[in-house]
């Protein structure tokens, strides 16, 4: 099941989490279901919620301008859409254009979404140095588009996500 997008007071987005953690919020009272999967409830003791795809914070919680995507490798796996920027089949693996053991740094320009065959083939080396072209080029994902990215959403799917979003937001 895909991450809960959790919402600021003022409806603004603020990040995802899993089930588990938007049923807690919602059921100690710090948050409210905006948006339920139509079909799945989450069951416990005397208590039914249906299961939320979007939470809103009842207190607004003040959150610093991010300017840059944090880096990490499953957000690199997600930005590549699991896809080997090799040879196109899933991609297991994180691979360095310019390996760490050379000084290359975990960044979104140095990283790119490999399969383990391929990761391993180019080994130490530069996708040139191997022989290897790239099917994609890396790219800084937006703070937005890593919070759709996180959310499975592709930009087809901000329509549905805005038809439930107040027009204030």
């Amino acid at each position: 099941m895909r991450n809960t997008l959790v919402l600021n007071a003022s409806y603004e987005p603020l990040t995802t989490v899993s089930l588990k953690r938007a049923v807690v919020l919602v059921l100690q009272d710090k948050a409210v279901v905006e948006h339920a999967h139509p079909l799945a409830v989450v069951r416990g003791t005397g208590v039914a919620l249906p299961v939320p795809r979007v939470i809103r914070l009842n207190r607004y919680v003040r959150v610093p301008f991010r300017q840059r995507a944090p880096w990490s490798r499953r957000g690199v796996l997600v930005r590549d859409q699991h896809r080997c920027a090799y040879c196109g089949r899933r991609a297991t693996t994180v691979d360095h254009l310019q390996p760490k053991s050379r000084g290359g740094p975990d960044s979104w320009m140095n990283t790119v979404a490999a399969c383990s065959e391929d990761n391993q083939r180019k080994a130490d080396r530069t996708p040139e140095q191997a022989g290897m072209r790239l099917l994609s080029r890396p790219f800084e994902p937006t703070p937005e588009a890593t919070l759709m990215l996180a959310l499975g959403l592709k930009e087809a799917d901000l329509g549905e996500l805005a038809a439930w979003l107040p027009a204030t937001a």
